[in-house]
């Protein structure tokens, strides 16, 4: 069985239980051909309070409204939540993964030669380690004053050379040591340089740090893809209140004569992943 098949299968899983759910919810056994009285079911299915009921029972569960309404398009609201759930938390467990692989992968490869301490820190920080090879020295003079490094190759470097085109008139020629514009530069740079307890290289580890660019790229993907299902999860949850407010406002708060709002779910694909598309009908 494929990895796609499988990741699908625990959707199809809840898909069948809320489906089953829902129909049986339609029509919830009766006591002498009324819901007991004082019951939530009673509650919920009174008619005059149809207005704000369904409307906001759908906010809170999509598809509920629609049920409580005798409607069997509550269904659909309640399968695209579960698909949409079950693609979050996914996406969100495939991002966890490939940070765990891509920090380790700095930890002891990029950083062991260095600091055999594990120090997590800002994402921008291991963003930084899949574009340069190293960081570099943060300071080259082992004595008391602060010489940053000229290699723009490294990391250290580049923030260097960032520094000295902000603050130099001419980024080669280099003030006086007690100048304003030496001194701001030195400061630009002490704040945004890696420090030693930081410092990393891939010399030698080509290999290794191409897995960490594409590990890295996939976790960024993922999260950013399960924050997508979180908006996916809103739309579904507003498209399915404004269903049931405008469907009980049109019949009256009655059953499911007349008029109508409906939702139409479907699959598109852009670029490798399907997507769930949520359509909402109005029929007058």
């Amino acid at each position: 069985m494929s990895r796609r098949v499988a990741r699908w299968l625990p959707s199809v899983a809840v898909a069948t239980t809320l489906l089953a759910g829902a129909s049986r919810a339609q029509h919830p056994p009766p006591l002498d051909g009324n819901p007991p009285l004082g019951s939530l079911w009673h509650f919920l299915s009174d008619s005059s309070r149809a207005r704000w009921v369904r409307p906001t029972a759908s906010l809170v569960l999509p598809g509920t409204g629609q049920l409580l309404g005798g409607s069997e398009r509550g269904a659909l609201y309640l399968v695209a939540e579960a698909l949409l759930l079950t693609r979050f938390f996914s996406l969100q467990h495939d991002g966890t993964r490939d940070a765990g692989e891509y920090r380790n992968l700095a930890f002891s490869v990029a950083r062991g030669a260095f600091s055999p301490e594990v120090r997590d820190t800002a994402f921008e920080y291991f963003e930084a380690m899949a574009k340069y090879i190293e960081s570099g020295p943060f300071d080259m003079d082992p004595g008391p004053d602060l010489v940053p490094p000229w290699d723009e190759r490294t990391f250290n470097g580049r923030i260097w050379l960032l520094a000295r085109q902000t603050f130099f008139a001419d980024p080669d020629s280099i003030p006086a040591p007690n100048s304003w514009e030496y001194l701001q530069a030195l400061d630009f740079y002490r704040r945004r340089a890696v420090g030693p307890n930081f410092r990393w290289s891939w010399r030698g580890a080509a290999l290794e740090q191409d897995l960490y660019r594409q590990t890295i790229r996939s976790s960024d993907q993922a999260f950013r893809r399960a924050r997508d299902q979180l908006g996916l999860l809103l739309a579904n949850h507003l498209l399915s209140a404004i269903d049931a407010l405008i469907s009980t406002r049109l019949r009256g708060g009655a059953g499911p004569a007349g008029p109508s709002a409906g939702v139409r779910l479907g699959r598109a694909r852009l670029h490798a992943d399907p997507y769930l598309l949520v359509t909402l009908q109005a029929t007058f």
